[in-house]
Parts: structure tokens; sequence; C-alpha cells
């Protein structure tokens, strides 16, 4: 009973973060050069068809109104226009000078964003997308951890910008994180290049924008913009090895006599899957199974205990652990910080 509260709890807590992602991921609140430069893109495009719609409509209601049947009429018709040169050239070149305008306005926003060369000093993140979860590494760092993207801020004269590869481990999704850029695909097969200059420190929310499959919504994704030292900081965090207390060696010894070691990894132990987020550093992140929970003890021992119950498909079997292992497990995974 006491864990099906637990399980009830976060199933609430779910709700509160979905809701907390579709309040926070604001599109028309842009935070770097290429979600600013789209957000300009889309506000002119949304300025042209509000004047088309106001003309139009105008010129609709005066017609009706003008033309509108009369008590005095003598049943008939008014004089039939045929045809007229000059309203004909003007509904055939207007919209063509609109129609090159946003064409020129849209291919010089792409060239912007695609073909920004990438400085000596750049970021370099791969981020490969798994059903239904994201892989992020950092290549030249040594650094591998999931569903969170850590990168330094980009304010006043220093820039850090990331440049990242997409990749994808079985089906096509799609990264976006909307105050930070636009939506790009991973595709099995064809990897895609993006990059971000985050201008202000904090958390953006993000999530697969391409039907993956059932959990597809719960695919979620925190971007982390942190000063230039700050994430100097976590990368060392994550390059040290996770200290495990003596008094979790219990479950640690208990953890690596599972399964689990087929799926995940945690660096300086038997355990190297690779199926599964490395669990090296689990407890740096904010959230588990991909933005879906709170990542706490008590989320922890929930998602361990039933991951189906949380996330309904995903991959992750049921251990079917009894109440002492099920805590020895979650002791030691605590400790991976």
């Amino acid at each position: 009973m006491t864990l099906r509260l637990v399980v009830g709890c976060y199933l609430f807590a779910l709700a509160r973060l979905s809701a907390q992602v579709y309040a926070d991921a604001d599109a028309f609140k842009p935070t770097s050069t290429p979600a600013r430069s789209a957000h300009d893109l889309a506000i002119l495009v949304v300025a042209v068809c509000a004047v088309i719609f106001v003309v139009v409509s105008s010129l609709l209601f005066y017609t009706v109104y003008k033309f509108r049947h009369r008590k005095t009429d003598d049943g008939h018709e008014p004089a039939q226009v045929y045809g007229s040169n000059q309203i004909e050239i003007a509904w055939t070149v207007i919209p063509i000078l609109i129609v090159v305008v946003l064409t020129m306005a849209t291919a010089r926003v792409i060239a912007k964003v695609q073909d920004m060369p990438q400085p000596k000093d750049a970021i370099e993140i791969t981020v490969i997308g798994h059903q239904w979860w994201w892989e992020v590494r950092y290549p030249k760092l040594g650094v591998i951890t999931a569903n969170e993207v850590h990168m330094p801020v980009s304010a006043n004269l220093t820039q850090f910008p990331s440049f990242l590869t997409l990749l994808s481990a079985d089906v096509a999704h799609s990264f976006w994180v909307p105050r930070l850029a636009g939506k790009t695909d991973l595709i099995p097969g064809h990897p895609n290049r993006m990059w971000i200059d985050p201008q202000q420190p904090g958390t953006y929310l993000g999530n697969c924008a391409e039907y993956c499959g059932t959990q597809h919504a719960n695919m979620l994704l925190r971007v982390v913009v942190e000063s230039k030292e700050d994430f100097d900081k976590w990368v060392e965090a994550q390059k040290t090895p996770a200290v495990v207390n003596a008094e979790a060696n219990e479950g640690r010894a208990m953890f690596l006599s599972l399964s689990c070691v087929n799926c995940h990894r945690v660096a300086g132990t038997t355990a190297n899957g690779e199926f599964g987020p490395d669990l090296t550093h689990l407890m740096s992140r904010q959230t588990l199974a991909a933005g879906v929970i709170p990542n706490d003890f008590a989320g922890l021992k929930g998602w361990i205990h039933d991951p189906e119950e949380i996330k309904p498909g995903n991959y992750m079997p049921n251990m079917q652990l009894n109440a002492k292992e099920l805590d020895l497990v979650v002791a030691y995974l605590s400790t991976l910080k």
C-alpha cells in the first residue's frame, strides 16, 4: 500500500512537471541567437498574415454591406463587372511580392543558423535519441550523462557556443528546446548538426517533437545553462568516480548481482551496459525517466519498484525485488552523485 501511495504521488508529480514544461518552454521568449532568429521570422510572417487578413476582411465586410439587399431594390441585378486589368494586376503582383519577401527572409535565417562556423573553443556535444530518453556525450571532455544537457552561458563579450551532433539509436526523434533553438530531427543513420549560444543562465525545458512511440510525450529534456566556472566544476564532478559510502557496500553488491549491469554503466564497476542511461552520477540529475518524476530518494524507489506503473511501455523491467533488496539498491544508487 505504501509503495502504491508513492507511485500515486509521483504520478501527480508527473502532471505538475508536464505543466511546468508547457509553461516554461515558451518559444516567444528566445534566449539564444538561433531561437531569436526563428522568433523574429515568425513575428514577420504573423504580421504579414495579419495585414492580409485585415485587408481581405475589410473588403469583404465593405462588399457585403454596400451591396446588401434593400427594400427599395427593384429586383434587378446591379451592373456586372466582367474584368478589371488594375484589379488583376494588383492581386497577382502583390502576392508575388509577399512570397518573395518571405522567401528571402526565410533563406536569410536558414543561412544564418546553418552556416555558422564552429569556433575552436566551442563545446562539442553528441545527443543520441533513444526510446524514450536522451543520451548526452561530451566527446572531448570524456563525460556521459542522460536527459540533461549542460552548457556554459554566452553573455556579454564571452561567447561559448555549443555545437550539437544529433543521432538516433532507433527511430526518428526530434530535439526541441523552444527558448534556445528550433527543432532539429534525429534520423537513424543520418547525423544532423545544430548550435546554441544561450545568453541567460537557467534551466530550459524541451521535449522530443517527432512522434516516436508509446512514451513520446514523456521523452522530456532539460538544458542547464550556467557560468563557465560552474560548467567546468560540473565537468570535473562528472569525471570523478562516484564515491560509495561504506554503508552502501551491501547495496552495491546487490546492484552488481542483478541484470541491471547489462543495460546500465557505472564507471569503476563491472556494470558496463549501454542500452540504458549511464548511472555513474545518477543523483546529479534533476529528474528520472527522462523528466517524468523528480530525482530524489522516494522517486528513485518508486521508479525501481515498478517502472511500468510510472512510465507505461518503457523498456526498463520490473526486477521483482523484495522490500530489503529494493532498499539496498536504492541506498546504493542514492550515493552516485
